[in-house]
């Protein structure tokens, strides 16, 4: 660990994973732990109890503020933060975390958003931290596309979030793996895809090219390898194709980006996946590292609520 001093404790707190930084007066990452401590084991233990755990194990100080996104704020977290709705600031968003009473430190948690419409009713917790985080020009129209168990697609519009959307990617991969007929064609455990999958590119074309209607083409993967051999691996490839191609097919038709870049907010082995199958799509892209951008909108978070230096909000 840096003998650097600690400003404020930044945590992203997901459903499975919990992720722990201390950051200095400039933002800088001081040292980290990561856990399987998310929201369902926290509800058991106490978020209080798992957060005072991790932050002794970081040596942190006892009274050192402390900035939370994501499943905590949830109405079966820590404390339920309302949601902020859309159309929002981004700034505003940030400076809306609400304040967790009766601990011995300044400890808050950052609002999701809520999109209340009656034809396209909305919810997010956690990625409002990451767009804050993701270095968008004020000006202009900037579409946001975030995979994951849920990705998110979002529009931002002069530094307001005034749109966004949930496909089930993710989710519906792990069902299908799990729970269909497919199963028989992936195997007990499905094996990570690699981009440069043929396999994954040639489904992810044949998702593109149908507009997004996958579900007449899902049952051609277990009859794929019925009839022309196709092994598990490359039947897991096949699926990931799929789904990812109609989810960028129908965000594509809903958000209408036309030639504009696309914002990717993802890390790792998935982020690698969009990415070449945005390249298939013909959708440029700025690719944006996802642990950054949290990290980077926690920060922003904490200084615009006052929780860092002289106490002055940013």
């Amino acid at each position: 660990m840096s003998h650097d001093k600690p400003s404020i404790a930044a945590v992203d707190w997901g459903t499975t994973r919990m992720r722990v930084w201390l950051l200095d007066t400039a933002g800088r990452v001081l040292d980290e732990r990561r856990s399987d401590d998310g929201l369902l084991t926290a509800r058991s233990r106490g978020f209080s109890v798992v957060l005072e755990q991790h932050l002794a194990a970081l040596r942190a100080p006892v009274t050192l503020p402390v900035i939370i996104c994501g499943m905590a704020g949830s109405r079966q977290g820590w404390l339920e933060v309302p949601y902020v709705d859309v159309p929002a600031p981004i700034g505003g968003i940030l400076k809306s975390a609400t304040a967790v009473k009766g601990e011995r430190s300044d400890i808050r948690i950052i609002p999701g958003l809520a999109q209340r419409l009656q034809s396209e009713p909305e919810v997010l917790r956690g990625e409002e931290t990451q767009l804050a985080g993701a270095d968008l020009p004020e000006k202009g129209r900037h579409i946001v596309c975030m995979p994951g168990t849920h990705s998110k697609w979002i529009v931002v519009e002069e530094g307001v979030v005034s749109r966004f959307g949930t496909w089930m990617t993710g989710e519906l991969f792990s069902l299908l793996a799990s729970h269909s007929i497919l199963r028989h064609s992936l195997g007990e455990k499905p094996s990570t895809v690699a981009a440069d999958n043929a396999t994954f590119r040639h489904w992810c074309e044949t998702a593109l090219a149908s507009g997004g209607d996958i579900a007449s083409r899902l049952f051609s993967i277990r009859a794929a390898g019925l009839l022309h051999g196709l092994s598990p691996d490359e039947a897991a490839a096949a699926l990931s194709g799929l789904l990812i191609g109609g989810e960028i097919a129908s965000a594509r038709r809903v958000y209408e980006p036309g030639r504009q870049e696309i914002v990717l907010i993802s890390s790792g082995a998935l982020g690698a996946l969009y990415g070449t199958a945005l390249e298939i799509a013909g959708m440029a892209f700025r690719p944006v590292d996802a642990d950054e951008a949290v990290r980077a909108g926690l920060f922003a978070a904490a200084r615009r609520n006052g929780m860092i230096g002289n106490g002055v909000a940013a």
